[in-house]
């Protein structure tokens, strides 16, 4: 079961476990620099607003109501972060699975509804905390940025040559009841001689989404092992991408302004972030994502300039965070 909650897609699984809960947020941030330096985590500058799309039925084309879902505003070149957290305390783990225009962000594969352990195509939660973008190397991410469908920027449309989906796809597995059984008897334990601490715009209605400046990040391998994820029980959504123009006139709402530029936040002197994890290991990043033009050099071989304020920044303000579960913050000060 799915519920829409203060701009937060709840997931529940009362049928698998009472404790089996998560949350998955769409965070609005800055657009990092699209020069081909690997850039530390930029700062979440809050959620973007969902709605239902029955709620708009009128209002939308017919192709967007038949696959349902939800609907977010995004403005032409605006980067965004998924947040996966809301566990209420029990830390209840999940297999994810995400896509953008039906291409999977972690392996780069084409969609399929089921997991794949070789090469792994989802993120473990609580242990991965955000995605920012597309999965190309061993500790490198290039970021999620929202261009037009029909424009050839998205990983879509350079993938498959079409641009027949857009939005953004996302399946959540829960864990088996019984192997939570297990790793909470075995916490319950720990706790007796451990204690945790805590760290604190274009005419197209689609959009897809668009590999861009290159990021520092880690996505995790999943030390749990395939068989402990609850296949028979997924819960997925469809997130459809408007343009701003598209979403006032869909909803009535006026959308968020876009962010600063990357140096405008950077001669503030506000603080950027870089996660550490010693003891996690990352996947090697796939082949076919690294295939990826950036919307930048995409845009120079058009004969384009598809990202204003594309300037690159020295980041002297890094926040070092360590990822103690799902409560490390990462906010910025705005």
């Amino acid at each position: 079961m799915i519920t829409l909650e203060d701009d937060e897609l709840v997931f529940r699984f009362p049928e698998v476990h009472e404790d089996a809960v998560c949350s998955i947020s769409l965070q609005r941030t800055l657009r990092i620099p699209d020069d081909d330096r690997d850039h530390p985590l930029p700062p979440g500058l809050g959620e973007f607003p969902l709605r239902h799309l029955d709620d708009y039925a009128r209002n939308i084309p017919d192709h967007w109501l038949e696959r349902g879902g939800v609907i977010m505003p995004m403005h032409q070149a605006e980067a965004m972060w998924i947040e996966f957290g809301g566990f209420h305390g029990s830390g209840y783990p999940f297999a994810i699975k995400i896509a953008t225009g039906k291409i999977n962000a972690i392996s780069g594969e084409a969609w399929v509804p089921n997991l794949n352990a070789d090469p792994q195509d989802y993120v473990v939660v609580p242990d991965q905390p955000w995605l920012d973008g597309y999965c190309v190397e061993r500790g490198l991410i290039r970021q999620f940025v929202a261009m037009p469908l029909g424009s050839g920027y998205s990983a879509e449309e350079q993938l498959t040559g079409k641009g027949e989906h857009g939005g953004i796809q996302i399946v959540a597995y829960p864990m088996k009841a019984s192997r939570y059984q297990e790793m909470r008897k075995s916490r319950i334990a720990e706790a007796n001689v451990m204690r945790c601490m805590s760290v604190c715009e274009s005419a197209e209605p689609d959009m897809g989404l668009a590999p861009g400046g290159r990021m520092k990040q880690e996505i995790y391998d999943d030390d749990y092992g395939l068989d402990a994820w609850d296949q028979r029980h997924p819960s997925k959504c469809f997130v459809t991408i408007a343009n701003s123009t598209t979403w006032l006139a869909i909803t009535g709402e006026v959308p968020p302004t876009t962010p600063p530029s990357a140096s405008d936040y950077t001669d503030a002197g506000l603080p950027w972030f870089e996660l550490f994890d010693a003891d996690a290991r990352a996947l090697e990043g796939a082949a076919e994502l690294q295939k990826l033009a950036s919307v930048s050099q995409l845009g120079k071989k058009k004969g384009e300039a598809p990202l204003a304020d594309n300037n690159s920044v020295d980041v002297s303000r890094i926040i070092n965070l360590r990822k103690p579960g799902n409560n490390t913050v990462r906010e910025s000060a705005l």
